[in-house]
């Protein structure tokens, strides 16, 4: 199977749905979409490129991520990756959800022709940020197994990383969204969003702005924050691209 495209679900219970999408539009320069699937999905559009960030209303708390790898054959690949050791949890038509190894629920959906990822816009006072990474969080038992699953499933090249706890995967362009893999000492498998930026003071100030709360800060690589549905992300120095 070939991985043409990844997409970032932000996936929210309804009593908060509201407030995450006028947070999320502002904090990414993107609008929202109109509504689809009986109004639980949404797109978040960008000035220019093409989209790989989507909301989604969802039954059950907490405010969390998934992602979707788009591909050319829904079945083919589905099948692949089951054979790659994940669990099928639904299909239906164009859409399977399946979990990893270690409990990180994603989706496999067509690819509709996206080439072009979306520009980091520029803020006032000059500095740049784009979504651009999804880390996925994997407790520590599980890590080598899921890691080599990941890498198979999408084929991409491993890219050192100096943090022993982390280990980083590279698309092919024109994809623009990467993986991130965290070894984890406590809690469950999870997904988060990072954001690469040019000034991580002025782009974390910009979005406490907007709503979100500070939970910690490693000075000079990266400040985790909440966005206003609880919502853990992660705004870093990498340069955005």
């Amino acid at each position: 199977m070939t991985v043409r495209w990844v997409t970032g679900f932000l996936d929210t219970p309804a009593a908060d749905a509201a407030a995450a999408e006028r947070f999320w539009p502002a904090v990414t320069g993107t609008t929202l979409s109109a509504r689809r699937g009986g109004g639980t999905f949404a797109t978040l559009l960008p000035a220019a490129g093409d989209a790989n960030l989507r909301v989604q209303v969802v039954g059950d708390p907490p405010a969390r991520a998934h992602l979707d790898l788009h591909v050319g054959a829904v079945p083919a690949a589905a099948a692949r990756v089951r054979e790659l050791g994940a669990a099928l949890l639904y299909s239906e038509d164009d859409l399977v959800v399946l979990r990893s190894p270690a409990g990180i629920v994603f989706c496999l959906v067509p690819w509709s022709g996206e080439r072009a990822g979306p520009a980091a816009p520029v803020w006032p006072g000059g500095h740049a940020s784009v979504a651009d990474q999804l880390c996925l969080d994997i407790p520590d038992a599980a890590y080598d197994r899921e890691f080599t699953f990941w890498r198979a499933v999408t084929g991409w090249r491993a890219d050192p990383v100096d943090s022993p706890e982390f280990e980083r995967l590279l698309p092919p362009p024109p994809i623009p969204m990467r993986l991130l893999l965290q070894r984890l000492q406590s809690g469950p498998a999870g997904v988060h969003l990072d954001l690469a930026c040019s000034d991580v003071a002025a782009e974390v100030a910009r979005h406490e702005a907007l709503g979100a709360t500070v939970v910690r800060r490693v000075p000079g690589d990266w400040t985790t924050l909440r966005d206003p549905a609880g919502r853990e992300y992660c705004v870093t120095a990498r340069p955005p691209s």
